[in-house]
């Protein structure tokens, strides 16, 4: 039986209904530094809400900053992992947040980070599956950021090792999974057709370039919805720039691949 707080909570995180889903992770100010200037934060997430973003990324503390009416048709995820660019492994991530806190910050689902190929991806695929299980107890939908990235990732573009990454995340219990990008681009279509779960393609392309032609050939691969972040918030307009990423996710004819059912929640 579906259950229906979740089931709420998946249709917040895809406003337009479609179950396709343009979200902006800003939990960069944990592993880099501020994305922005303090001075610049609200006119950023105005910016985000007024082009069409349908979810964004914090950590707990910096949610609370968000005042309530700001964020309107916009979804809250509360991320829950961090690490640092200073520590003596990059790769690795802790937890530093509970599904419990999120659902007291009226967060709408959580995310976790798992680097696979890292020297601490058992603590971080225990990590998952703890907060996992918190998820079905708090009826929260989890988003699973999970990449190849470590010492013993020779391509973390090979669409092999992206398929096994998604199917990790369906595996331990996500509802939703964000992944690296394969490369050529549309040998995504692999990993979408191999994935249970709603795949997200993260960033923009890896060379730098087109960022509105890269989204558009990943819909066009089948995948359900685009995570970029550095792109939009350094972007010289935000808003603009979301606005047109919101109707290549949103498009009535975006994918060609068939979408997978997103898992325990009764969205499209």
């Amino acid at each position: 039986m579906t259950d229906l707080g979740k089931s709420l909570r998946m249709q917040r995180l895809s406003p337009v209904g479609d179950g396709r889903y343009l979200f902006v992770p800003l939990d960069h100010s944990v592993s880099d530094g501020p994305v922005v200037p303090q001075a610049r934060w609200n006119g950023l997430l105005g910016a985000l809400v007024d082009g069409g973003a349908d979810a964004i990324v914090v950590h707990k503390g910096r949610a609370r900053t968000i005042a309530p009416g700001v964020l309107r048709h916009c979804a809250l995820v509360v991320h829950l992992s961090a690490g640092t660019v200073y520590a003596a492994d990059a790769d690795a991530k802790v937890l530093v947040g509970e599904v419990e806190e999120a659902v007291r910050l009226g967060a709408d689902a959580v995310s976790v980070h798992v680097n696979l190929g890292s020297d601490t991806e058992h603590r971080q695929l225990t990590d998952l599956g703890t907060v996992a299980a918190a998820c079905d107890t708090w009826n929260m939908p989890l988003l699973a950021m999970i990449y190849p990235r470590g010492p013993r990732i020779a391509d973390p573009h090979d669409p092999a090792l992206l398929t096994h990454a998604v199917n990790i995340a369906a595996d331990l219990g996500a509802d939703l999974v964000k992944t690296s990008v394969a490369l050529p681009v549309d040998r995504m279509a692999e990993v979408v057709d191999s994935s249970p779960l709603p795949v997200l393609a993260a960033g923009g392309p890896p060379d730098g370039s087109d960022l509105i032609g890269h989204a558009t050939s990943l819909m066009l691969a089948g995948c359900r919805g685009l995570a970029v972040g550095r792109r939009i918030f350094t972007s010289p307009s935000p808003a603009s720039l979301v606005l047109r990423l919101a109707a290549i996710v949103h498009a009535a004819d975006a994918g060609t691949a068939p979408h997978p059912p997103t898992i325990a929640t009764g969205a499209a």
